[in-house]
């Protein structure tokens, strides 16, 4: 279950807003999307629910397990959504979902997927887990019931992966709120978060992305080069953005990953 530890320490645990099914598996897929290294090479939101009509992956005790594969080499990445309320899913237990576990398989981690999805379905098999999302009411406190689970699974401690939960609470009310946008305004033109990163020496910042008009006009901001270098979440030339990550290097540069989207206000296209 290396990929649910990577996705708690990263920050990719968020509580969902009141969506139906199909909300959830697009806010989770974007969230996925909006990860550097996996780009607009896929359109994660049709693959996974082209997945989940062939196949409902409800697995029971309040939890599901959607997924989508592809051919693209990668790492096996996923994204986990909470409904403290419940989502009405098709489970084969009948009960609502509170639990979305979304998986990003790269066909060469295919062999590994199973591996995790056994594992956790070994865990859930003895544990009162839905018992503990429906009496949870706030996400720290159940991140703590999900890496008392990866502990369980891959049969060792934690403490490292603890130590970075606080360091994640600011990080995570921004990622919600960006997730959040995106099913709320989705006539704003935010189909798709715009992952780029950021370098960052003297007055400079060298923004590098696969959106050629976000790169010229952040490139010409001067606003977002003081916002991007320490703000956590801003607005800039019609795009709001949030910074994920920042990694210092030699000689007082800094790379800082992050994600934008195209408010109401516009952008360039």
């Amino acid at each position: 279950m290396r990929s649910l530890l990577d996705a708690l320490q990263e920050g990719r645990l968020v509580e969902l807003p009141e969506v139906d099914k199909s909300e959830a598996l697009e806010y989770l897929a974007l969230l996925i999307e909006a990860i550097p290294d996996i780009g607009n090479r896929t359109d994660l939101v049709k693959a996974v629910n082209d997945r989940e009509a062939q196949f409902n992956t409800g697995i029971g005790k309040g939890v599901a397990v959607p997924h989508c594969r592809t051919m693209d080499d990668g790492e096996l990445l996923c994204a986990v959504g909470w409904s403290p309320k419940g989502i009405d899913y098709g489970s084969i237990d009948g009960k609502p979902v509170h639990l979305i576990v979304m998986y990003y398989v790269p066909d060469v981690q295919r062999n590994l997927y199973l591996k995790e999805i056994s594992g956790l379905a070994k865990v859930l098999s003895g544990s009162d887990a839905l018992e503990k999302f429906t009496q949870t009411d706030n996400l720290t406190d159940l991140r703590e019931h999900l890496l008392d689970w990866v502990s369980q699974a891959i049969g060792e401690a934690v403490p490292d992966a603890k130590a970075r939960m606080i360091k994640l609470e600011a990080r995570q009310t921004s990622l919600e709120t960006a997730a959040r946008a995106v099913v709320e305004a989705p006539e704003a033109s935010v189909g798709r978060f715009l992952p780029f990163e950021a370098v960052c020496y003297g007055e400079h910042v060298l923004v590098l992305g696969t959106d050629g008009g976000m790169i010229d006009t952040f490139e010409h901001d001067d606003e977002f080069k003081k916002a991007i270098k320490g703000e956590t979440e801003f607005q800039a030339s019609g795009y709001h953005v949030v910074r994920l990550t920042e990694n210092a290097y030699a000689h007082g540069r800094t790379v800082v990953t992050a994600v934008a989207y195209k408010t109401a206000a516009g952008g360039n296209p």
